[in-house]
This record gives C-alpha cells, structure tokens and sequence, in this order.
C-alpha cells in the first residue's frame, strides 16, 4: 500500500471511528446531564461548568507541550526510529509530570479566590472540597497520558476513541447510579478521579503491547540538544496560543458568574446549550481533526504547492458543508429538544440562540487551516495573533455585554475569531505554508459563506412553517427537513466546482477497485 493510500485509509478510519464514538459519548453525556440537573439543579451544573472553566485555565500550564511532541514524532514513526522515538516519549513523560505538579500547586493556591468567584450559593457541599476534587482529576489525567502522543502521531486515533468512550460509558452509568441513589455530589466526583485513572493505565498498557520498545523508556538517551530547542522554541510560541485559547473560551462562563443580574445560574443555563453546540462540534471537530497526522505526512514528503492547496480547498468544502448543516440543524431543533430534554424553563433568548450559531460557525470555519497549521508545525511565526485575539474578545464582551446582556459574551467570542479568520490564517497558513496569494484565500472562504447564507435561508425559512403541538413531531419533521433540504442544497451548488471533483474522482476510483 503506498504512502497515500495509506493517509486516505487511516483518516477514514480515523473519521468514522470518532463519528461512532462521539454519537455514544454524545449519548450518555445528555442522559447524565439531565439526571444530573433533575437530581441537584440548575446551581450545581453551574459550578461544575465553572469549575471546569477555571480548570482550563489552569491548564495553560501544559504550554502546548503535546502537540510540539506529536509534531515531532510524526518523522522518526515515517522513518521507523525506535531510538528517536523513546527519547522523546521519555522527554514527553518528565514534562507531564512537572505539569502535574506544578497544575496541582496552582490551584490549591486557586482555592483562595473560589468563593469570590462563584458568588452567593446554597449548595450543602463544601466548595473548597469540590474543586480540589476537580483539581485532583485534572492533575491526575496528566500523570499517565504522555504515551497517547505516539498513538496521535502514528494515526491510530481510533484505539484511543475506543477507550475514552468505553470509560466514558462506564463512569457515567456509575456516576448516575450514585445520583440517584445516594444524592452525592462528593461521590459523584471521586468516581470521575478513579476511572480517569483507569482510562490512562489502559492506554499506557495499549502502548506497550503494540509498542514493546516503549514499555521502559527510562533506560533511553536524553533528548539531543538540537530537537529540545525545537520543541522549546514550538512551546513558546504554543504559550501564547494556550492563553490566547483560554481567553477566548474559557472565560465565557467566569463573565457570565461575576455579572450582576446573570451569575452561576445563568452559567448552567447556557452550559445546556453549551453541550449539545460543543457535542455537535465534536463530531465535525474530529473529521478534521481525524486528518492532522496525514496532513502532517504529506507536507514532510514535500509535495508541491499546487496539491496542498488543491487538498485544503477539497478539506474547506466538506468544513463549510458540516458546519452549515451543523448550524442549521442546532438552530432548528434546539429549543424543542430542551423543552423535551429539561424542561422550557431552561430556554434562552432567540437573540443568545443565533449570536451562538454564529460563533458555532466561525469557530468550525477555522479548522482547515488550523488541521494544515499544526501539521506543518506553526507553532512560533504567528505567537502574537492569541494575544491579539484575547484583548479582541475580553474588551469586545464586555463592551457588549452592557448593551446585549449575555448574547454580548458570544458577540465578542465571535469578534476575536475574525482576527484569525481574516489576519492569522490567510498570512500563515494560506500564504506561508500553502504558497498562495491572499486573495485567493478570501475569495474561497468567501464563496462558501455565501453558499452558507443561501442554504441556511432557505432551511430555516421552510422549518418556519412547521407548526404542531407536538414537540417529537416537530424534532422528527424539521430534523428530516434539514437533513435533506440542506445538504441536498449543498450538493447543487457545489456539484460542478472543481473542489467536489476531488472526492467524485476518489468515489468513482473506489467503485472502480471493487
């Protein structure tokens, strides 16, 4: 099998496999939450998403280090250097293990600051308990995970799908059974720290079977000099996109909590939406994401420019065509599927629902050419561009939010993704990696917004015809409605583009094979 059947086969196994998983993650994920609501209420979730979010911050602390390590394991994996490749999986493990430390200590002097941040409460549990219990299973989760990188660089992001979902599945029935039975928040919490745990042994001992070489690596050289001060140079610009990322997603829920008239309440009224937007962005997130590591291999084997562009124009067709029908489909079923799944209560404005399809959208339109950033390892050139983007979202919020209440959050979330959008990629990745000319950048990214626009008018303008008392009913028609009116849309319109040919041609080749 040659080097780029090879690409194609583990994408789409990469592809289908996260697809499969995120569907049952999804599912156990909605089934936990509203037990989780209906048994401890609207202020727990809240501080479970805001705990999570300051947890996040804490989590810049990892500097970028995986994806500099992934990125430079992806040619000594092509080149079968087992040497090289326990050097740096060795590396890998002394720098988890200081983050963990280092994490650990950072938020237990965070705990100080926790009842100022949460506000007023009437919760039974001790806060300062349940946030070092969040902080011992983020500390945790670093100990064991360094060994996932060499699954991450050599493609087989599917056996990592298989146990992350497995446990995913478990804890969640465990954490359930304690909810209903015992009403525990404390328990409910330590089952989270024990399969965490679990989760990565079992990765570890997956690595060691199908690496044997990796099973000690305390007994390998040290990193070479050379290789250390790439990786160091990667991270430090990785330290910038780290806070840059935390300013930009992680800080939603804290303005939400410290704003008079919203608060932790509002934090988990929004968190509901926040997990159907963030699942469904997981599924389309992974598809593209599925294809980092091939991405990766093609642009070490230096191939010329015309191709790489010709593949990323192919990849942002099918970005914009998920998305699309990602936003579409949200914006049509959402306030149904609440009112089925927690209650109506639990709805937000229409204005706080199209300002998140908005940012929903900008944000999937970024992973095409962040998929081709990261593989070509531009990690450094563009360090400024975060800083940029959280000062863009932070002020913009704010300024926002004193006009349109909680919608102004997301209008500044989706501002400070313009910045990358229309400076970042179109200079770095468009230009820099691929060799084109900028306007050819804004002119497909701007054909497939007007395609957006178009196909998103009319779906929503049918759906708005559908009127029943039923809610299933209504979730079931609009549903079928999107599923079929958008993409077949879609697939009209970009039929004869020399994008969709890309796939037509690798559809008719395999019919052809078979």
């Amino acid at each position: 099998m040659t080097k780029k059947n090879s690409r194609t086969n583990n994408s789409i196994k990469n592809s289908i496999a996260s697809i499969f998983y995120s569907c049952i993650t999804i599912i156990m994920t909605f089934v936990a939450q509203s037990i989780f609501i209906k048994v401890l209420g609207s202020e727990y979730n809240g501080i479970k998403s805001l705990f999570l979010n300051l947890l996040s911050m804490l989590s810049v602390v990892e500097l970028g280090f995986g994806m500099a390590i992934v990125y430079n394991l992806y040619k000594p994996i092509a080149d079968d250097n087992k040497k090289e490749i326990k050097v740096i999986v060795k590396f890998y493990k002394k720098v988890y293990q200081s983050i963990a430390l280092i994490i650990f200590i950072l938020g237990l002097l965070l705990t100080c600051f926790i009842p100022n941040i949460v506000g007023e409460t009437s919760i039974n549990e001790n806060i300062y308990l349940l946030f070092i219990l969040y902080l011992l299973n983020t500390s945790s989760s670093y100990l064991l995970s360094y060994k996932r990188s060499i699954l991450y660089a050599d493609q087989k992001n599917y056996l990592i799908n298989i146990v992350d979902v497995s446990f995913n599945v478990v804890r969640n029935i465990f954490q359930i059974a304690i909810l209903l039975i015992f009403k525990n928040f404390v328990l409910y919490l330590l089952i989270q720290i024990l399969i965490t745990i679990i989760n990565n042994l079992v990765i570890c001992a997956i690595v060691n079977k199908k690496y044997p070489y990796l099973k000690n690596i305390n007994d390998s050289d040290e990193i070479d000099v050379n290789l250390k001060k790439d990786i160091i140079k990667k991270v430090k610009g990785l330290l910038f996109h780290k806070i840059g990322g935390f300013f930009v997603t992680g800080t939603d829920n804290i303005l939400i909590s410290i704003t008079k008239g919203l608060g932790v309440v509002y934090v988990g009224f929004y968190s509901n939406y926040n997990m159907i937007i963030y699942n469904v962005s997981l599924i389309f997130s992974t598809i593209i994401g599925s294809m980092t590591a091939s991405v990766g291999n093609l642009l070490t084997e230096k191939e010329d420019n015309l191709k790489n562009k010709k593949i990323y124009n192919s990849m942002l067709l099918i970005n914009s065509w998920i998305y699309c029908f990602g936003m579409v489909s949200i914006f049509c079923l959402i306030e149904p599927f609440i009112q089925i799944w927690i209650g109506k209560e639990y709805l937000l404005s229409r204005f706080v629902l199209i300002i998140l399809m908005i940012n929903f959208y900008t944000d999937g339109m970024k992973r095409t050419s962040n998929t081709f950033k990261e593989a070509a390892g531009v990690f450094y050139e563009d360090r400024h561009v975060p800083i940029i983007e959280s000062i863009v979202n932070i002020v913009f919020s704010l300024i926002f939010m004193r006009f349109f209440g909680l919608a102004g959050v997301f209008m500044g979330t989706v501002c400070s993704s313009l910045v990358l959008l229309c400076y970042s990629y179109p200079k770095y990745v468009y230009k820099g990696i691929l060799k084109g000319k900028r306007i050819d950048y804004f002119k497909v990214h701007g054909y497939y917004l007007f395609i957006t626009f178009i196909v998103s008018f009319v779906t929503i303008f049918v759906n708005s015809f559908v009127i029943i008392d039923s809610l299933f009913l209504e979730i079931l028609i609009k549903g079928l409605i999107c599923l079929f009116l958008t993409n077949l849309l879609f697939l009209i319109i970009v039929w004869r583009t020399r994008d969709f040919e890309y796939y037509k041609n690798k559809i008719i080749l395999k019919f052809k094979k078979s």
